[in-house]
């Protein structure tokens, strides 16, 4: 392992140990995902009150969009609201494929915000970021740029460290994961997160962990952090027992399931693992969440926000497929509690 921290015997599997990323200790070393129209200050909120998340983080930013609302003395983006107050260690995540606008936006962050990290996304898939705004996981193909933009981007922010967060590639014939991480090195990030499938994948298919881990040879200072289809405690622990990684990184699993960093926590310690909330405490953790969007953006914007939230939160249970048909129309907060009452949660299997 190539961090600094020394050896944590709370930890029951050989080699596991808090991650050091700059001056930043991440303990218990899981982090939360940065996840575009979930990762906000609510739902963050919510993972705190379970506890568990070593480092939580921010949705990703549109570096450009950022500069522009700067540039015109406007509110800067939403996805920042709650930053500055709230608990550290805390991650924001950025993205374009200009280094100046980077590191521009970067230099904010730690002036302003004052955040512990702040992580370059070079890993997103989707095209309107890729295609249209050539970055994310578009600038694998140029690693040239991206080594340019970290540079602009550790100096601008320096002291708070620098990290990136990439794919195994962007297509399946062409995986240039261990050349991408021998330039984010190089180039000064101090901490590397890894996305087992390649742009084209999308979410399709199982994430490689080995292709993650055969990475770890080619890096010779900074964490190597795996991130993909960690929807279990136990599968944190078999991540960590077979591969050499140094943290992982929860993402899509935990949208409906706050509870499960502390489940994995608890794993990682050889501590019992907590059980599933109760049907009854998933609807109030639901609720909840409901309160602390409508207390942000409104009752009704809050209402359509919460939504999507809804659907994660009633993913396998009974009745699922109508409470999502229904919690997808509603408007108000009588029409959300009104079919949260009616279809969540029913006390029968799964279906």
């Amino acid at each position: 392992m190539s961090v600094s921290v020394e050896q944590n015997s709370k930890y029951i599997i050989p080699g596991v140990k808090p991650l050091q990323i700059g001056d930043v200790v991440i303990d218990p070393p899981i982090l939360q995902a940065p996840m575009a129209g979930f990762t906000n200050y609510a739902f963050r909120q919510i993972v705190r009150e379970y506890g568990g998340a070593g480092l939580q983080a921010t949705e990703m930013v549109n570096a450009r969009g950022f500069a522009w609302l700067d540039e015109h003395d406007a509110e800067h983006p939403d996805r920042l609201w709650g930053v500055r107050d709230e608990p550290r260690p805390l991650a924001v995540q950025i993205w374009d494929n200009d280094p100046q606008t980077m590191a521009s936006v970067g230099r904010r962050l730690v002036e302003e915000y004052n955040v512990s990290i702040v992580d370059i996304n070079f890993g997103c898939p989707v095209k309107q970021v890729t295609d249209k705004a050539k970055s994310g996981s578009y600038l694998l193909k140029n690693p040239d740029l991206m080594g340019k933009i970290i540079e602009n981007l550790v100096e601008a922010c320096l002291p708070t460290p620098v990290t990136a967060k990439i794919r195994l590639g962007c297509t399946r014939d062409k995986m240039n994961a261990i050349e991408i991480a021998q330039v984010v090195e190089a180039a000064g990030a101090k901490a590397l997160t890894v996305h087992g499938r390649t742009a084209q994948d999308m979410f399709k298919g199982q994430a490689n962990w080995q292709q993650i881990a055969d990475i770890r040879p080619h890096l010779k200072r900074i964490p190597l952090i795996g991130n993909g289809d960690l929807d279990s405690a136990a599968k944190v622990v078999d991540v960590f027992r077979e591969y050499d990684i140094d943290g992982v990184m929860i993402a899509r699993a935990c949208l409906g399931r706050p509870w499960l960093f502390a489940q994995a926590a608890a794993a990682l310690r050889g501590d019992p693992v907590p059980l599933d909330p109760s049907l009854e405490e998933q609807r109030d953790c639901m609720l909840r969440h409901y309160d602390l969007v409508v207390k942000r953006f409104g009752e009704s914007k809050g209402s359509q926000l919460m939504r999507k939230y809804a659907c994660c939160y009633a993913q396998g249970r009974y009745g699922a497929r109508h409470f999502r048909t229904h919690v997808a129309k509603v408007k108000n907060s009588d029409e959300f509690y009104s079919v949260v009452d009616e279809y969540f949660p029913r006390e029968k299997p799964v279906e």
